[in-house]
């Protein structure tokens, strides 16, 4: 099971870096996060890290400091 997540979180990864928006990006891990807890499964750290760093940058960009 963890090599399916890590091949899972590998893929979205690759999707995060093809969009521009943090806020998509965000949202796009948001959802990934919802369906591991719907699912009941513990949320991988690794997933758990790229939202917050996601977050930040989000933050960031509405600071005005991209």
């Amino acid at each position: 099971m963890a090599n399916q997540m890590q091949s899972e979180i590998a893929e979205l990864n690759t999707e995060l870096e093809e969009v521009e928006d943090p806020r998509e990006c965000y949202a796009m891990v948001q959802a990934r996060i919802r369906r591991y807890r719907q699912a009941g499964q513990k949320v991988p750290e690794d997933l758990t890290l790229i939202e917050r760093r996601l977050m930040n940058e989000c933050m960031a960009a509405s600071q005005g400091r991209d």
